[in-house]
């Protein structure tokens, strides 16, 4: 009897890891849209693995949702309606697990600005935003997981990666109004997320601590309705405590921290952004290569009118696969 309890759960753990970290990325948007990074995305998978996500994101408050610098605009009001597909790839580097991947968001935006006097002002905005590129690596945790058994014995203990995104200014964009899709400039960041591996690592009974600092850093957009927006560099640092519930269904709690960011605009420079907020994210695998995942983050400490204000709810849906996983499927269904 305990040889093949630990037959299944080692056979279990072979499929987990070959799809759990890439399914992670159905939580992910474009990393303009989202207000933090997900829960479980740095886990390392099988080198060669590739995913393909789709999330629906619902998004208001008093900042664009597709501008990852948040820059605040009083007394306004935005309802947006965001969609992403992608597609993701790990690979094997100095014997490092490392990750590549590209996301295009879309969607439309509108809100109504009130000015002094009670002037009010509605604009809206849709279409493709800007893509964004990832790469990450592995510096510190297990080696490159290359084939089944490696990820058979995988264990995330304590692991530190090196994050790099990019974007690129080609998104939809018309200079005559503040509100837009794409961002008319080069934005990016730098991070080093951390993962942290709280007692068995056994499907049902998962736990970890993850952490992301990061610094964002915006070049500038020489024509922002006629003048010049530059933005300072923004810190960010995402939190997530996460839980299995069963072997299928896990969830976790989720904090973030903003600080920094202030825009100028024609030499006039606005308040930096100093923005905290939670959310809650289930995650549940219909399949062993599909996963549908739910979540909500709102901020907190946004009572005055200069205070970032912002709540979203988001869906996705990602299918994962590899080669090697998907032939031993094969095998196991068609044995003759």
């Amino acid at each position: 009897m305990h040889e093949e309890t630990d037959s299944t759960t080692r056979a279990g753990g072979a499929r987990l890891p070959a799809t759990a970290a890439l399914l992670a990325l159905g939580a992910l948007g474009p990393l303009a849209v989202q207000a933090q990074t997900p829960a479980r995305f740095y886990l390392d998978t099988l080198s060669g693995s590739s995913a393909v996500p789709l999330i629906v994101e619902s998004v208001s408050g008093n900042t664009n949702p597709f501008d990852p610098a948040h820059t605040v605009t009083p007394g306004a009001d935005f309802d947006a309606t965001l969609a992403m597909v992608g597609y993701g790839h790990t690979f094997s580097l100095f014997d490092r697990a490392a990750l590549a991947a590209i996301f295009l968001p879309m969607g439309r935006i509108s809100g109504d600005v009130t000015l002094g006097g009670g002037r009010t002002f509605g604009q809206s905005a849709s279409g493709f935003g800007d893509p964004t590129l990832e790469f990450a690596i592995n510096l510190i945790g297990p080696p490159a997981q290359k084939d089944i058994p490696d990820a058979m014995r995988y264990e995330p203990g304590f692991s530190l990666h090196l994050l790099a995104d990019l974007a690129l200014p080609i998104g939809e964009y018309d200079s005559d109004q503040a509100l837009n899709i794409g961002m008319n400039r080069w934005y990016g960041r730098i991070g080093a997320p951390i993962t942290w591996q709280v007692g068995a690592w056994v499907p049902g009974r998962r736990t970890t601590l993850e952490l992301l600092p990061s610094v964002w850093l915006f070049g500038e957009n020489s024509d922002y309705v006629g003048q010049t927006l530059e933005t300072e560099p923004m810190f960010q640092l995402d939190a997530h405590l996460t839980r299995d519930f069963t072997e299928h269904l896990w969830g976790s709690l989720d904090a973030v921290w903003f600080n920094g960011g202030a825009a100028t605009i024609d030499g006039v420079k606005g308040d930096a952004n100093d923005t905290f907020g939670l959310g809650l994210t289930l995650g549940y695998s219909i399949k062993e290569n599909l996963q549908l995942t739910f979540g909500y983050k709102s901020t907190l400490n946004d009572s005055n009118p200069g205070d970032m204000q912002m709540d979203s709810f988001n869906l996705s849906l990602l299918f994962g696969w590899h080669p090697l996983v998907e032939g031993s499927r094969r095998l196991q269904e068609n044995p003759h």
